[in-house]
């Protein structure tokens, strides 16, 4: 058998070659390998999708992005990984940190953990940074490698303990660590196993991804840089936690421009297959703050593989920091 591979922008294309026959595997990505967009990832695990689900999205009005993403969203895991280094002397490092997480059916591998959440300087004494890990399932996670490349003018680190969060999965695992990854410290190893903690262990329901397109009014002075968020509401006053749509003020910037149309796959709380109302608004602050919205769109992927879509019509400005829509299907 022969394996072809063609990269194409957005997409990888692999054709399998059997007895003269083809098999086509479809890889959309769709998405940023920079430390300074998006999630500030540079490698991804791309989901198969198959070929007529990618030529019937294609066909409608470039929304294919949106939809892919939301059905790859559900494919695969993201992990909130938090490090926390210790309030020691010379306890940060400039070195480059790695990561692996282990489940019990596969593995990540190698994932460098580049662009923080939390911090422009990583690794710095007593701080603790976020960073996002996404990987197709491995299954339950159970233990970790972490480590670094002993590169850099200050390669010496004492981590104190990691944290990973897995929303989908509805688990939250502590592994702590309080030692040295020095060549000149403690017994001399850069990189370390660690096993998560069974009594740190935090598990809670599952979250589940909605895909969220914004509509900003095409009047004069629509747009704002504000921080955006939402809240959801299910029946029986089920609601999600208050989430924001963008990863930073670099993307505060770039959204909600008049007349433009925004994209979001987030993973929230379920609150069941009819949202009954959502809350919208921003936080205020700075010179471009005020907002006209035009209207949100919602969807869900079912465990049935169907869609569910709620819209709603807003028409308003915000001006202050919420708005409050009720949703019609």
């Amino acid at each position: 058998s022969v394996l072809v591979c063609v990269i194409k922008a957005c997409e990888v294309l692999c054709k399998h070659q059997v007895l003269l026959s083809f098999c086509r595997y479809y890889f959309p990505c769709q998405r940023w390998l920079a430390v300074e967009e998006d999630d500030g990832q540079i490698a991804r695990e791309l989901v198969p999708v198959d070929e007529a689900f990618v030529k019937k999205d294609s066909e409608n009005d470039g929304q294919s992005p949106a939809t892919l993403g939301l059905e790859q969203k559900a494919k695969s895991t993201t992990y909130t990984v938090k490090v926390k280094t210790g309030d020691k002397k010379n306890a940060g490092t400039d070195a480059n940190v790695f990561i692996i997480l282990y489940g019990s059916k596969d593995d990540t591998g190698i994932v460098s953990l580049k662009a923080s959440k939390s911090n422009k300087n990583k690794f710095e004494r007593g701080k603790v940074d976020e960073f996002t890990v996404e990987s197709v399932d491995i299954g339950d996670l159970k233990k970790i490698k972490i480590g670094h490349d002993n590169k850099g003018n200050s390669t010496g680190w004492f981590l104190e303990w990691v944290e990973i969060d897995a929303p989908s999965v509805g688990q939250c695992l502590k592994f702590p660590c309080g030692r040295w990854l020095d060549k000149s410290e403690d017994d001399g190893a850069v990189e370390r196993i660690i096993f998560p903690a069974e009594l740190q262990t935090i598990e809670y329901i599952p979250f589940v991804p909605y895909e969220i397109t914004v509509y900003t009014s095409d009047i004069f002075g629509a747009g704002t840089d504000a921080d955006v968020f939402i809240v959801l509401y299910g029946s029986d006053g089920i609601c999600t936690q208050q989430k924001s749509l963008c990863l930073n003020k670099r993307e505060q910037r770039m959204y909600f421009e008049r007349n433009s149309v925004n994209q979001f796959i987030v993973e929230l709380e379920d609150v069941g297959d009819i949202i009954e109302k959502i809350r919208i608004g921003h936080k205020g602050g700075g010179l471009n703050s005020g907002w006209h919205l035009d209207r949100v769109t919602i969807r869900r992927l079912l465990p049935n593989g169907k869609f569910t879509r709620t819209r709603s019509a807003c028409s308003l400005g915000i001006s202050t920091v919420l708005g409050q829509m009720l949703m019609s299907s």
